[in-house]
């Protein structure tokens, strides 16, 4: 890319930045974009996934990246989206600056966790990994389009403890104050780590869309804080370079309000570092001193046991169902959880969701993933989810059926055929790709049917 194709002000902005460094950075958008994955750990952590995972390096010649444990370069000829592993959520193809926020961000297992921007899911599907399934992780989009993305990638790499919401930062700050212990905002920007992976990105910039970026963020940013717990701690990143969005943002918010603190801030680079560029920040709110001995709040509009989903008595006939089914096909699944009930599609909400919050807090939320989705409910029988599909480990199952991730086997599968199998094979069936759980199967008569959904077959 030629420095004429810049926008001159950009450009100038970025001379005054970096001074000497300019010429440095200006010219790294003549080399090409950096490629990035990140390994998932909720899939690493068995014997099989870190197998794939040794495969998974040798096929694509992964180099680690310093900032991400799991995260590694892959050259532009690799294609890593296109193997079974991909589709099995051994991993996420990511931007590698990317992967700072959530690694600054830190969440532990068995946190209340927000995301505020979250699709197409890179940073959620990061935190849930960190938190080890374990916990409550709330992944929010406004965009309607967005989120139903941001729960395909949700449901990809089996995550178990993810609420997918789509709900402007106002209408969540409302139902959740101070309920969260760690929120993450990747702010909505203007872009400019953008233009050498999106050329359009260069088009649509201009010094007004940098203020008018900078004012959206701190509207999102007030929302934020009103739902961080005392004591939390926020990370805010942008894939932009200028100070507004960046730097002037935090001096706001430490400005707004004294009981927040900026911990650190760092930027990655492209002249630097391979990646695109990244801000991210880490601020925490502090504690009153009243506040040090006491417990988190739990202030959730409406107060505990406002009834919901779950004492409706067809949700609870339905859990039944489902556990009755379980006990017989999936004797490793431990079913506990606050179960909801969207028409014939029965979800499981962590127990995390119990201890901090309330169903009735979901009234009246667009919702696109009220957590694991373990069934579709048919006239008189139980059909299994995708989403818990992947979700499993194959010893969880009564049933599995592996397959070998460079034979001819899964290519048939990956394009929704049936295979045969033993005529000894009877009833649903966790399919694994080298011992990844890929979809469900429902054997018979020698044959096992194919129940990898239509819309992610390899045509």
């Amino acid at each position: 890319m030629n420095e004429e194709r810049l926008p001159a002000a950009f450009t100038t902005t970025m001379r005054e930045m970096l001074g000497q460094e300019a010429d440095a950075f200006l010219e790294s958008y003549k080399t090409p974009r950096t490629q990035g994955l990140r390994f998932n750990r909720l899939k690493s952590n068995t014997e099989s996934g870190r197998i794939a995972i040794t495969n998974t390096k040798s096929l694509f010649g992964l180099e680690p990246i310093p900032w991400c444990p799991d995260g590694f370069y892959y050259e532009e000829p690799s294609r890593p989206g296109r193997h079974p592993y991909h589709t099995a959520g051994l991993y996420y193809i990511q931007e590698p600056s990317a992967m700072s926020a959530a690694e600054l961000l830190s969440p532990l297992p068995g946190e209340t966790v927000l995301d505020l921007a979250a699709a197409p899911g890179g940073k959620t599907t990061h935190i849930a990994a960190l938190m080890q399934g374990e916990g409550l992780l709330v992944s929010n989009e406004i965009h309607s389009e967005r989120a139903r993305i941001l729960a395909e990638n949700v449901e990809r790499l089996g995550l178990s403890n993810t609420l997918v919401t789509s709900a402007t930062p106002g209408e969540l700050a409302l139902r959740f104050p101070e309920s969260f212990d760690k929120i993450m905002l990747d702010a909505p920007c203007s872009g400019e780590g953008m233009f050498r992976k999106d050329p359009d990105a260069i088009d649509e910039w201009s010094p007004e869309h940098v203020l008018m970026c900078a004012a959206r963020q701190w509207d999102i940013l007030q929302d934020a804080y009103k739902m961080l717990k005392p004591g939390g701690s926020l990370a805010y990143s942008t894939c932009t370079f200028n100070r507004e969005e960046n730097e002037d943002i935090m001096t706001r918010v430490t400005d707004t309000y004294p009981d927040m603190e900026l911990l650190t801030h760092k930027r990655l680079w492209p002249h630097l570092e391979k990646g695109e560029g990244h801000f991210v920040a880490l601020l925490r709110k502090h504690k009153s001193a009243g506040e040090e001995s006491l417990p988190s709040k739990r202030k959730t509009a409406g107060g505990r046991g406002k009834s919901g989903p779950t004492t409706n008595t067809s949700v609870r006939d339905a859990f039944q169902q489902f556990q009755i089914w379980a006990a017989n096909d999936l004797p490793g699944f431990p079913d506990k959880g606050v179960p909801l009930l969207f028409g014939e599609s029965l979800y499981l909400l962590p127990e995390a969701f119990n201890d901090q919050m309330h169903t009735g807090l979901l009234e009246g939320l667009r919702i696109p993933r009220a957590g694991l989705h373990i069934a579709h409910l048919k006239k008189n029988r139980i059909e299994p989810a995708h989403a818990l599909a992947m979700a499993l480990q194959p010893e969880q199952a009564s049933r599995s059926f592996d397959l070998a991730s460079d034979g001819p086997e899964i290519r048939a599968w990956l394009r929704g055929e049936s295979l045969p199998v033993s005529s000894d094979l009877h009833g649903w069936t966790l399919v694994t790709v080298d011992g990844l759980p890929i979809s469900w199967g429902k054997a018979s008569l020698g044959q096992l049917k194919n129940h990898l959904p239509k819309g992610l077959r390899i045509m």
